[in-house]
């Protein structure tokens, strides 16, 4: 269909959003609007109404809360990944500051 919104989409490039968490808390706080007021017309209380939206408040908080951690430990994850293992101690090279008292190798001194 001409007219439909996938077929706009179609020619248009995908277009990533920068901060996917921030979109799905921007639905959640719609939603977090919408309900209530859809309750308020539908003939529920003002009470039942508010407190459907406290507990739908609640429930974005937290998953932005679980979402937000999960970013942090994905790109914790993803450093430790890309930095290379350094060894038993934790040293760099091939050991050529090992020992640290004979700078000369095995030859004895005079």
């Amino acid at each position: 269909m001409p007219g439909t919104r996938d077929h706009a989409r179609a020619d248009a490039p995908p277009q990533d959003s920068p901060d996917p968490v921030s979109d799905v808390v921007r639905w959640a706080a719609f939603s977090c609007v919408l309900v209530p007021v859809t309750l308020l017309i539908c003939g529920q209380s003002f009470g039942g109404a508010a407190g459907t939206a406290a507990g739908l408040v609640a429930v974005t908080c937290a998953c932005r809360a679980l979402l937000r951690q999960a970013e942090r430990s994905a790109a914790r994850a993803l450093a430790e990944q890309t930095v290379p293992h350094r060894g038993r101690h934790g040293r760099t090279g091939a050991g050529a500051h090992r020992g640290g008292r004979h700078p000369g190798g095995a030859a004895p001194v005079d």
